[in-house]
């Protein structure tokens, strides 16, 4: 086996969002289990960002990985486009069973490719029915994936930069970003809804935002009246509201779905990351019977002309049901872990350098003062300290912010916090 060289990096692999030369080399890892990461020297680091963000109910859930094992005893993959199986019929039924009026899911193999097929499906609606509807409303700060249409809904900046002329244009409306203390919210808010309504006069096929919280963006949060508002100018304007749960489903904002305790209900629903509770990649696309029946008939031009190899892989699908049974059993996990957090941000916030904190279901965010941007170097310096503490965390820049799984107990939660006490105490000492 080839060995890393001495600065840590091994010479064939070619991590994401990770530059050699800015930062640490990625570090050998040898297992996880539940909360904890163990390093292949011995180190134990408690997985405060979920790896980054799938990892429901902790690393090596037994009872997920046994129904991939099952699964693999019996059916390992087959050609979506001519068969059906049972887990994908089943994951179908359990999920759809969640979303009133979304009864149909296309299944895709990431987060990224399961907002393409929601944009996609938009498009050719609007396609089907004349062709009117061209244009496509995202929020500024979004991110909704790094495939090419998925860029082009998202904010525009040094990671889309090189593809700028290959992307299609979009029309921005502000995201009234808040958080606890913000007395500018509801001004933020009508002067969003201004700018969408006035975006909102060319005709538009499809809006498309993250419920309650923008991810990457900063752990950017709004309010659900403000989604509500949006929903509806959205259909009153005759357009389709697609909501990215890529990040925000599966129990991560204090209920199953965003949307769910935003109180919206979308047209169509991009959905990945938790969907298999972190095992395997898989996304899925969910659209009413309507829209559906819209790529009904026998003419050519009515097929979705989109798939992928593992579409609706038996493995990734098992893993999903299993996933979803563990948050249904257990609902306490996803709708109390708010309310634990809580006393802890409270108490990290009385520090001066802790800005603008913020807390929705299994995500405490806040700032850090005197700094700003995604690319600022203090947030590789908290990682680095934090490392050195028994926490792994990977702030957005100056945006600090713990996702841990939604199994971590009391006593973890509090090392975690405890942690992040003690290297803002370092910071602001050497400030």
């Amino acid at each position: 086996m080839t060995e890393a060289n001495s600065s840590g990096w091994h010479p064939h692999l070619w991590h994401p969002f990770t530059q050699p030369g800015r930062g640490p080399a990625p570090l050998p890892i040898k297992r996880g289990d539940g909360v904890w990461l163990e390093l292949e020297d011995g180190r134990r680091l408690i997985d405060g960002i979920s790896s980054w963000w799938v990892t429901l109910h902790g690393h090596s859930e037994p009872s997920i990985a046994a129904a991939i094992a099952r699964q693999a005893e019996t059916l390992e993959q087959v050609i979506f486009a001519n068969f059906r199986h049972q887990p994908a019929t089943e994951l179908s039924e359990r999920v759809c069973a969640l979303w009133p009026g979304l009864e149909r899911m296309f299944f895709s193999d990431n987060g990224s490719t399961a907002v393409e097929v929601a944009i996609k499906m938009a498009l050719q609606r609007s396609w089907r029915q004349g062709g009117q509807r061209h244009q496509v409303i995202a929020f500024d700060g979004a991110y909704h994936g790094d495939t090419f249409g998925a860029m082009a809904v998202g904010e525009r900046g040094l990671f889309s930069a090189p593809f700028e002329p290959k992307l299609f244009e979009v029309a921005r409306a502000p995201w009234p970003a808040t958080w606890w203390g913000d007395d500018a919210c509801e001004h933020k808010e009508q002067q969003a809804l201004s700018q969408l309504e006035q975006l909102l006069e060319t005709p538009t096929a499809a809006v498309i935002l993250e419920p309650l919280l923008q991810g990457a963006g900063g752990m950017a949060m709004v309010r659900p009246t403000f989604l509500q508002a949006v929903q509806q100018r959205v259909h009153q304007a005759g357009a389709l509201l697609i909501a990215d749960e890529v990040l925000t489903g599966f129990g991560r904002c204090g209920a199953l779905f965003a949307s769910l305790r935003a109180g919206i209900t979308p047209d169509l629903v991009a959905l990945s990351k938790g969907l298999t509770g972190g095992f395997l990649p898989m996304g899925v696309t969910l659209a009413s019977e309507e829209l559906y029946q819209q790529f009904v008939g026998p003419e050519p031009e009515c097929t979705f002309f989109h798939g992928h190899s593992f579409t609706a892989n038996p493995l990734g699908c098992a893993a999903a049901v299993a996933s979803l049974e563990l948050l249904q059993a257990r609902p306490e996990r996803f709708s109390s872990i708010e309310a634990r957090h809580r006393p802890q941000l409270e108490r990290l916030a009385s520090q001066a350098i802790v800005q603008r904190p913020r807390l929705l279901g299994s995500i405490a965010a806040f700032e850090l003062a005197g700094a700003s941007g995604y690319l600022q170097p203090i947030g590789l310096e908290v990682q680095r300290l934090c490392l050195g503490k028994g926490l792994f965390v990977r702030p957005l820049g100056s945006v600090v912010y713990l996702m841990p799984p939604l199994c971590i107990n009391d006593q973890e939660l509090e090392h975690c916090y405890a942690v992040l006490n003690d290297v803002l105490e370092q910071l602001s000492a050497r400030a």
